[in-house]
């Protein structure tokens, strides 16, 4: 091993798998370490059903959920290096709905009281959550409420497929909702990527699968990496489980009946796709060489230098300027790019890492990061909800840092 890695002290990361592993916590788990391009760590452990008792393999396809975001953000932004759009934009110049965008001042979320918005909803606002829309799942305020009486973006969308609103229809729902703040004035973990993925069909003029098949997932030679599962392939997926009260590792998806079996009505480039490890490794590893994997260029270097910048206003961190009850980060010291969490202070993130260290995870507690300083990157995949129930991604950073030699 080596690569800047003790080979020992490495083990410690694997060490930590199996242990949530085999206390029942976790049903699997695959990490994979790289250190200056080169894979120093990469280990396999649990069931792909737990039930069944089958093991989990190399190649398994994992629902990656928010880790679906990225992959989005970079799509709108390969329109933006084309002069198709500008950060600045106002949304609604693409999807009336969001014209006239009123924010929410009281009331009841029968009867809100409502105001114009002082400021104008942009591109930018929907790459960096500072939108003012939000999600079902938060149960912090009546706009929460008012999207799951509309039934928008809970996870659980898939159950009655036949009844979802596609992309367009569900965003053009989210363009009639009212918003939970002034855009730009705070940051609250939303489905502003699914209007990041709606962007992308107005502008393009494709479905959003085949745009980001056709402009990143095929380039990348990522053909584990979709929408949905494909015939072929089902042999390859994973269960899902959560903790419950009277079970700590329900299943709560089957994957020989999940819905991921059939192409999804509803294109979510908020949380919608799967995808393999060796997979997202060959996304991760074009956004650690500033764009280019194998020679193909996905993304401009520059570009991406500043999507992974900081964008919050004033240099603020999330839990200085957020609203969020809820986000795949830690939110102490970390700010936000175009599409990903960006590491501002490691010490009052109280985790180890390096300033401007980028990332993101998935709500059945998946996790990618990508260190430019040390030159890392990390991909964990299992497949548990809710991701917040175990601090194993705090963990990880300690076990994958205290390795470097």
């Amino acid at each position: 091993m080596g690569q800047g890695f003790d080979a020992n002290r490495l083990l410690r990361i694997s060490e930590l798998c199996d242990k949530y592993v085999n206390a029942g916590k976790f049903p699997c788990a695959q990490i994979q370490v790289t250190h200056a391009g080169n894979v120093v760590l990469r280990h396999t452990v649990g069931k792909a059903d737990v039930e069944l008792g089958i093991d989990l393999q190399e190649d398994a396809i994992f629902r990656i959920y928010s880790m679906t975001k990225p992959i989005t953000s970079i799509g709108l932004m390969q329109l933006y290096e084309r002069g198709e759009v500008l950060l600045e934009d106002p949304v609604e110049n693409y999807i009336p709905a969001f014209s006239n965008p009123q924010v929410l001042m009281g009331g009841s979320y029968l009867k809100p009281a409502l105001r114009p918005a002082q400021t104008p909803l942009t591109v930018r606002d929907m790459l960096m959550h500072t939108s003012g829309l939000t999600y079902a799942f938060h149960y912090a305020n009546n706009l929460d409420k008012m999207y799951r009486k509309s039934n928008l973006g809970s996870i659980a969308m898939r159950l009655e497929e036949e009844e979802i609103p596609n992309l367009e229809e569900t965003v053009n729902k989210l363009g009639e909702m009212p918003l939970l703040f002034d855009p730009g004035s705070s940051w609250n973990y939303s489905m502003s990527t699914d209007v990041c993925g709606r962007l992308i069909e107005v502008i393009s003029g494709q479905p959003l699968d085949e745009y980001l098949k056709e402009n990143i997932t095929d380039p990348l030679s990522m053909f584990d990496t979709g929408f949905y599962v494909e015939a072929d392939k089902v042999d390859r997926f994973t269960s899902n489980y959560a903790y419950v009260p009277d079970n700590p590792l329900k299943k709560i998806d089957d994957s020989a009946t999940s819905h991921y079996l059939k192409p999804a009505r509803f294109l979510s480039g908020g949380g919608g796709m799967v995808s393999t490890t060796d997979d997202y490794q060959r996304f991760v590893s074009m956004l650690a060489n500033g764009g280019v994997l194998e020679g193909k260029t996905i993304i401009g270097r520059h570009t991406l230098e500043y999507m992974t910048l900081n964008h919050l206003p004033g240099g603020l961190t999330l839990n200085e300027l957020g609203q969020s009850t809820f986000s795949e980060t830690t939110m102490e010291g970390m700010g936000f790019g175009l599409g990903f969490s960006v590491l501002e202070d490691p010490a009052a993130n109280a985790a180890l890492g390096s300033k401007g260290e980028f990332a993101w995870g998935g709500a059945a507690s998946t996790r990618f990061w990508v260190d430019p300083i040390e030159d890392i990157t990390c991909i964990f995949m299992t497949q548990f909800m809710p991701s917040s129930f175990y601090p194993i991604r705090r963990e990880l950073k300690a076990t994958v840092y205290q390795a470097l030699k």
